[in-house]
């Protein structure tokens, strides 16, 4: 394989990190990291089934996902007492839920929770700049006509990280942006302009299932761990750091005078047996300081709270995340999940503090 590439992979582009296709320099057994070989059996081998976000007004935040994605609702009621008491808040606390899917989705729900009675609520990510660490950053959709969703969310108040980005690749034309929401909310879109999704991708009208969810690591070896090693999930990139060759306008918002000299190394990893939907992102920036939010990424706290991956055992997945040498965060518990039903669920923490579940259908 040569050592350059004049057009930037496909797996790294269709992710909507970069925005320039020039001079990537590919990763190689000197600069990363190998993947083990073989891999770890896998403790999850489906996408995940819901993203769940704190909110502070369940209908100002579901308008983006109902008017612009065209996302049906599925649940709006209680929030569950056992997983209020498995959060550790306060004896009075309780909360409403409102869960949404894109039209046609079985997984990658849009869950969404308004606590009440539980104090003070700061964001998870104040400011939500690409350089501060910690928590979820935002989630991935595909889109259809971008401009005029770029101009229904500014309509409706959203902002974003940077102007539509223009992207090329491979002879794939795209655009990507960050969309900016209440409380902190983040949601990444991308459009290909000459090409359709991928073979197998559920059919969307504006905005699709989410398919990848990013976050911003200290260390992304440590994450690799976790995702690699204990997890048991592929490696769908670990490129070298990465430095554009000429200022560019950049997604992730990293000053474009900067964007020559600012590296950057992104890890994506996916369930073995799931390559088009539930990817994990993380991405290492170096060179500018910024704030770690990585305490903050809990209940009652506003913005991207967790993931929640099938398992067809809770047993026998937090015996092997235990073998593996990885903490426990929440014990398991049965709950309510109106969207699917009784569930045993537990958690554990990324090094950056998001929350990962793992759930087991308990309905027969």
């Amino acid at each position: 394989m040569p050592t350059r590439l004049k057009k930037l992979a496909a797996p790294v582009l269709a992710l909507g990190l970069f925005a320039s296709c020039e001079a990537i320099e590919l990763q190689t057994a000197l600069s990363v990291t190998p993947a083990p070989d073989p891999l770890p059996s896998p403790v999850v081998t489906q996408s995940w089934l819901m993203a769940t976000a704190s909110v502070s007004d369940l209908d100002r935040t579901a308008q983006f996902f109902r008017e612009i994605g065209g996302y049906e609702t599925l649940y709006q009621g209680p929030l569950d007492r056992a997983e209020v008491e498995a959060l550790g808040l306060p004896e009075a606390a309780s909360g409403e839920v409102l869960t949404l899917r894109a039209q046609g989705s079985d997984a990658g729900y849009v869950r969404l929770i308004r606590f009440d009675n539980v104090g003070r609520k700061v964001p998870t990510r104040p400011g939500a700049r690409a350089w501060d660490t910690g928590c979820i950053w935002s989630f991935m959709v595909r889109a259809n006509d971008l401009e005029a969703i770029y101009d229904d969310a500014i309509a409706m108040g959203w902002g974003t990280e940077t102007p539509i980005a223009p992207l090329s690749f491979n002879g794939s034309e795209l655009k990507i942006v960050v969309f900016k929401g209440p409380d902190g909310l983040q949601v990444q879109a991308y459009e290909r302009l000459n090409r359709p999704p991928p073979e197998g991708f559920t059919p969307f009208e504006r905005l699709s299932r989410p398919f990848n969810i990013m976050q911003m690591t200290r260390d992304r070896e440590a994450v690799r761990v976790l995702m690699e090693d204990v997890l048991g999930f592929n490696r769908f990139w670990y490129g070298a750091p990465y430095t554009d060759e000429e200022p560019v306008l950049m997604p992730l918002g990293i000053p474009q005078n900067l964007t020559t000299s600012v590296p950057y190394k992104a890890g994506i990893f996916s369930p073995q047996t799931q390559s088009l939907y539930g990817r994990m992102e993380y991405i290492e920036i170096d060179g500018l300081d910024g704030f770690d939010y990585a305490d903050r990424c809990r209940a009652p706290n506003l913005g991207w709270l967790s993931l929640t991956y099938p398992v067809a055992s809770v047993a026998d997945a937090k015996e092997l995340i235990e073998a593996r040498g990885w903490d426990i965060e929440t014990e398991p518990y049965d709950t309510n999940r109106p969207s699917y039903g009784e569930m045993k669920v537990f958690a554990i923490k990324a090094p950056d503090g998001a929350t990962i579940e793992f759930a087991e259908n308990l309905a027969p």
